[in-house]
């Protein structure tokens, strides 16, 4: 039973679980011990039992970041900016976006241009945002520090990503996507797009439920839009984590674009606050509800697991690096 192996991955014992689910532990220790299939509602408490007891059921942190500083002086970024010694990186003769020349160590993206008006461009996407944590965590530097030398250096935000971690199945994506078209999802955007991704999960089951479902809300070309996926079924595909052992099993990801990562940005700056800062967000774009027919649309309300996520009755979330 996949209970289990999330159980003992955050130290949870039987006795607890039990206790937290409303079960008996000789119960609870025979559902796992024979490998049972668990009927609906006992899979329910035992998942809720799972987010109570969990110390740390949502992280976030920055998932990809793309800033442009006016100069032309990659030395400097890279040197005072970034902190990092020149001579470790490699040149390469090939950019992106326009830009003809790259200066990379691992993950960590330096682009530059002849032209005076490209300026120098930093990208980090999400394996080169944990390497640079760890540059900013030899630093004696957060990524608020950082991000103030951007602000005096009048840096351009062009793209920020904030990720919210879901470790333990809070957000249920397939029941979010039906909601979408069910209308009981309220929102400022006018479109959503889901499908299954992420390659299939087993070559003997050759069917869509067998492949990770993800959930676009807003446009992709805007500047403001959310994606959701299950990320345990991406880890499985990519490393073969089984779904159960995944260290992750969902992302709500807040993808910004020039002035709203800027505000973003500066609103994390100001108040110190990234739950503040990503939630607001999310709360001012949509939210999910549940249907009620003897009320109008705007009275449904919010739904409860939607709800539990967006911060009702739970701790309060900071900044996590790995």
């Amino acid at each position: 039973m996949e209970f289990r192996a999330k159980r003992m991955q955050i130290g949870i014992s039987e006795q607890n679980m039990a206790l937290e689910a409303g079960l008996t532990t000789e119960y609870y220790r025979r559902l796992e011990q024979e490998n049972q299939s668990v009927q609906q509602k006992i899979r329910k408490r035992l998942k809720d039992a799972l987010i109570r007891l969990h110390p740390e059921p949502l992280t976030l942190l920055f998932d990809y970041v793309r800033i442009r500083f006016p100069t032309m002086d990659v030395k400097h970024i890279i040197e005072d900016v970034l902190r990092l010694k020149m001579k470790y990186l490699v040149q390469e003769p090939r950019g992106m976006y326009g830009y003809t020349s790259t200066y990379r160590i691992g993950e960590v993206m330096v682009l530059t241009s002849p032209l005076e008006e490209m300026g120098v461009l930093l990208e980090l996407r999400g394996k080169g945002c944990r390497q640079f944590e760890a540059y900013l965590d030899g630093q004696k530097r957060t990524w608020y520090e950082f991000f103030r030398k951007c602000m005096k250096e009048k840096a351009v935000f062009k793209r920020v990503d904030l990720a919210v971690n879901d470790l333990v199945g809070i957000l249920d994506i397939p029941l979010l996507i039906s909601k979408c078209r069910k209308e009981e999802c309220v929102s400022v955007f006018r479109s959503f797009r889901a499908f299954r991704s992420g390659g299939l999960v087993s070559r003997q089951e050759q069917d869509s439920a067998h492949m990770g479902a993800t959930l676009y809300i807003g446009s992709m070309q805007s500047d403001l839009y959310f994606c959701l996926y299950e990320k345990a079924y991406e880890q499985l595909v990519k490393n073969g984590t089984p779904l159960e052992q995944a260290d992750i099993q969902n992302r709500f990801e807040i993808r910004l674009k020039n002035e709203r990562a800027f505000y973003a940005i500066r609103d994390l700056l100001e108040h110190d606050n990234p739950e503040r800062t990503a939630f607001q967000i999310i709360n001012r774009y949509v939210r999910f509800v549940d249907r009620d027919d003897t009320k109008p649309r705007s009275d449904w309300r919010i739904n409860e697991e939607w709800a539990w996520f967006m911060g009702e009755h739970r701790g309060s979330l900071k900044l996590t690096t790995k």
